[in-house]
């Protein structure tokens, strides 16, 4: 089973559309697309406290 971390090599703001698009094996830039489309559909507070909280409870991949 695969773990997600947040990424200390491909990160724009904590890396964790980094960290996704490492354990998915898809493209950051994808995801972090998605991310905006989701933000704006269904109104960009949920998906920022979501973003935080991932923040502050997914750990950082160890190098």
């Amino acid at each position: 089973m695969k773990k997600i971390y947040r990424s200390i090599t491909d990160q724009k703001l904590a890396g964790i559309c980094g960290g996704l698009g490492e354990m998915f094996n898809i493209d950051p830039t994808v995801i972090r697309l998605l991310f905006v489309f989701a933000a704006i559909a269904t109104g960009v507070f949920p998906l920022v406290v979501t973003y935080i909280i991932g923040w502050i409870i997914i750990p950082e991949r160890k190098a």
